[in-house]
C-alpha cells in the first residue's frame, strides 16, 4: 500500500471508529425501550437508525467489496418491531464497522479508482470505491446528526 492509500485508509477508518464510539456514547444512558422510542410523529427511533446504518455498511462495503455474503433488507431497518436488545444492536453495529475497517484495510493503491457497482447506486453518485467510502461516512454523519436530535428530545421529555 502506498503512503497516499495507508492515509487514505488510516483517516477513512479513523473517521468510522469516531462515528462508532458517537453512536455508543449517544444509546449509553437509553435502556432497551428508550431506544426504540420514537419521540415524533415522523422520522424514527435511535434503534432504527442504528439498524439501517448497520444495513448500509454491511452491504455497500461488505458484500459488494468483500463478498461476505450480507443480505440486506432496508425496509426492515425502519421497520423491524422486534424491538431487540440495545446490546444485540450495537454488537451487530460494531461487527459492520469491523467490516468496513476490514474493506478499508483490502484497498490497495489501485482499488481506490475501480468502478463501484451496486442496487441502490448510480455511477453518477457513486462512481469508485473511494466514493462509496466517503459518500458511507456522511451518510453515517447524517443520521448521527438524527440521532442527536432524537436523543435531545428523549432528555428534553426526561425519557433518559
Amino acid at each position: 500500500m502506498s503512503d497516499a492509500s495507508a492515509v487514505v485508509a488510516r483517516d477513512l477508518a479513523a473517521h468510522y471508529r469516531r462515528a462508532q464510539r458517537r453512536v455508543h456514547d449517544l444509546v449509553a444512558p437509553l435502556d432497551d425501550a428508550q431506544l426504540w422510542t420514537k419521540p415524533f410523529p415522523y422520522g424514527n427511533s435511535i434503534g432504527h437508525l442504528v439498524l439501517h446504518l448497520t444495513g448500509n455498511m454491511q452491504f455497500y462495503m461488505g458484500t459488494r467489496m468483500l463478498d461476505t455474503g450480507y443480505v440486506r433488507d432496508r425496509p426492515l431497518e425502519f421497520s423491524d418491531a422486534s424491538r431487540r436488545p440495545k446490546a444485540d444492536v450495537l454488537r451487530a453495529f460494531d461487527d459492520a464497522v469491523d467490516v468496513v475497517v476490514r474493506a478499508l484495510e483490502a484497498q490497495g493503491e489501485a482499488d481506490w479508482g475501480r468502478p463501484y457497482k451496486a442496487e441502490g447506486v448510480t455511477v453518477e453518485e457513486v462512481p469508485t470505491r473511494f466514493a462509496m467510502f466517503l459518500r458511507s461516512a456522511a451518510h453515517a454523519d447524517l443520521h448521527l446528526g438524527q440521532m442527536t436530535y432524537v436523543r435531545k428530545e428523549l432528555d428534553r421529555r426526561g425519557s433518559s
